[in-house]
């Protein structure tokens, strides 16, 4: 193999798909693999003493699935629901989740190149989920691991509700 076709392979390895959507102003993005659908916005069932950003719950064929509104997560303003609120469904780490968010844009590939180490917050702030700053086209994207996220402690929260729902069962 020639040096220019390895170098080639070796680049195209670390590409990966991401699902970018819109949180107010901003554009994020996600790992496309972790993605399982995406809905419309529809009522939700209220879970009593659940955290702020949970919605509540749907039943998604049969499956019973947390929904989480991700402005109120990532302390964003309000926003009335519109014709353009998708909820992604996610299925990460044995479970099926759903985030609202203001919109989904596009399917982007980004090479590893494309990203860049994301800033220090500070000890004060929990960002641990944010991996980094992508670019396409000149606009940032603010890159998530979702896994990080819904694995974090704030989030395991949403495990009380579950276990809410198990009891009223």
């Amino acid at each position: 193999m020639r040096r220019n076709e390895q170098a080639t392979l070796s680049s195209e390895e670390g590409t990966r798909e991401y699902l970018t959507f819109t949180l107010g102003k901003e554009e994020y993005a996600m790992d496309i693999l972790k993605v399982q659908e995406i809905r419309g916005y529809d009522s939700v069932t209220h879970i009593a003493n659940s955290p702020g950003f949970m919605k509540g719950v749907i039943n998604l064929r049969g499956v019973i699935v947390p929904i989480i509104d991700m402005r109120i997560k990532f302390n964003l303003e309000q926003v009335v629901y519109d014709e353009f609120t998708v909820v992604i469904i996610i299925n990460i780490l044995g479970r099926v989740i759903g985030m609202v968010v203001d919109g989904v844009s596009d399917v982007v590939t980004l090479p590893p190149e494309q990203i860049k180490p994301a800033p220090e917050f500070g000890a004060g702030a929990h960002a641990d989920y944010i991996t980094g700053i992508g670019t396409v086209n000149k606009q940032m994207l603010i890159m998530v691991d979702i896994n990080r996220l819904i694995a974090s402690e704030e989030m395991q929260l949403m495990e009380m509700a579950d276990e809410q729902l198990d009891l009223a069962a």
